[in-house]
């Protein structure tokens, strides 16, 4: 049996978190840890659902330690959570709100006594201890579970940390996150990747750009922002001053090449992709500016089957079927096309959705937006493309030829909706069913 330590500092002098102005220390933190271990109740399941980074983080590891496992969902919808008691019956919500609505069991984050309680050393974990089960959303809504066990996600997260200059040998770094800690891409990029590389995240979870420079602001350099194409257009776009930032981290969809430019220049600094799904965790990286091949992480392997992308090796433990359209290149590299439910066909033509959204958000002055595919053909039988955009500098005339530049004439929305923002979570990502609501109101409102 191999055990792997909670962390992967070396000292408990060290800073493993910056949490409301202070620094926590690994000391610190053990005790905060093992505070709320102690007390938790006594259901084998979790729903973390504290807001303050550092304190899910603290949740997390006190779940560890008494062996008991955090359930992430995509959504906390009534009807997920539903599913989530159905899932695990004994789940108690753990929240640090003065109030939650979760209709579940509840137990708020309690703070430790300011003094050491103990002189706890870093616990080990078994490697093969159940730590959480992330879902995804199926085309019927039915949340799919994936289990996630502490070897795996060890070496997920140090081979991230590795790909981008962040192992424990390097100078720590302080790590802030514009996205949840709740969802895959938070949990491995801004929790663990603090917590096993010797590295100090922020507790903070900013959304808007003034409050994204003043997380970067409360931490020392040198700093990691993770974040989206939404918030990192969104602070482009508020023109603020930050603070030097070493390595800006951005996943949950493509970046336009106009947009990776622009951000690289604003920040002086490079700008990174990751790759990955909820099933895999992170496997690949690229730096737009300078290719559009992703790598893949040593150990990981793609293979095509009639056009079907399966991952395996690493820490993916068993093969999985990618919803992706993927070419394969040299060098354990790969090209990414969009999503395999993406795809369209239209009078004979193919492109993809992703395509189609890349073009469109590359067009100077769109600062947001998304085609639909609708459910039904017109009333002429041929399927027209919608589209909504966000561009208050622009008219519909100027996007359009703008698209035809670049896309076939069969691609061009009709209707070309303009509106003041697309409803996007707090990932960034842009519900279908959301879309499709903001477009029947959109069309209900024409004349």
């Amino acid at each position: 049996m191999t055990r792997l330590p909670l962390v992967g500092h070396t000292h408990p002098d060290q800073v493993v978190a910056w949490h409301l102005g202070r620094a926590i220390t690994v000391a610190h933190f053990l005790l905060d840890v093992h505070h709320l271990a102690d007390q938790l109740p006594p259901g084998q399941h979790l729903l973390n659902m504290c807001a303050d980074r550092y304190r899910f983080t603290v949740g997390l590891a006190a779940a560890l330690v008494r062996g008991k496992v955090s359930l992430l969902p995509s959504t906390h919808t009534p009807e997920t959570i539903r599913q989530m008691q159905a899932f695990a019956p004994d789940v108690f919500c753990l929240h640090d709100a003065q109030s939650c609505n979760i209709a579940l069991p509840q137990f708020r984050y309690a703070e430790a006594p300011a003094a050491p309680g103990g002189d706890y050393a870093v616990p080990l974990i078994d490697s093969e201890q159940l730590v959480a089960v992330v879902f995804t959303s199926g085309s019927t809504g039915t949340p799919v579970p994936h289990q996630k066990y502490w070897g795996p996600l060890v070496q997920s997260v140090l081979a991230e940390a590795e790909r981008l200059g962040l192992t424990a040998t390097a100078r720590p770094h302080s790590v802030v996150g514009t996205v949840p800690p709740q969802h895959m891409y938070g949990f491995e990029s801004t929790v663990l990747i603090a917590l096993l590389s010797g590295h100090a995240l922020s507790g903070a979870q900013p959304f808007y750009p003034a409050d994204i420079v003043a997380a970067l602001e409360a931490v020392p350099a040198p700093r990691v922002l993770v974040s989206t194409p939404v918030h990192l257009r969104m602070l482009l776009d508020a023109e603020l001053q930050a603070p030097e930032v070493a390595l800006v981290l951005s996943a949950t969809a493509p970046l336009s090449l106009p947009l990776a430019h622009a951000l690289e220049a604003h920040f002086d600094t490079p700008l990174k992709e990751i790759y990955g799904c909820t099933e895999t965790g992170t496997i690949a990286t690229r730096r737009p500016t300078q290719t559009l091949e992703w790598r893949l992480f040593a150990g990981l392997k793609l293979s095509l089957d009639d056009g079907v992308a399966t991952a395996s090796g690493g820490h993916v433990l068993y093969p999985i079927v990618l919803n992706d359209v993927i070419e394969l290149t040299q060098d354990n590299g790969f090209l990414l096309h969009g999503r395999t439910a993406e795809m369209i066909n239209i009078a004979g033509k193919r492109s993809s959705m992703a395509h189609l959204n890349h073009v469109l958000n590359s067009i100077p002055g769109v600062s947001d937006g998304a085609f639909y595919m609708p459910d039904e053909a017109s009333h002429d039988h041929v399927v027209r493309l919608a589209a909504c955009v966000v561009a208050p500098s622009l008219g519909a005339p100027q996007i359009l030829t703008a698209l035809r530049a670049h896309i076939d004439p069969v691609f061009l929305p009709r209707p070309l909706l303009f509106v003041e923002a697309l409803p996007r979570n707090s990932t960034g990502k842009l519900p279908q069913e959301a879309l499709k609501k903001l477009i029947q109101t959109q069309l209900g409102e024409r004349p």
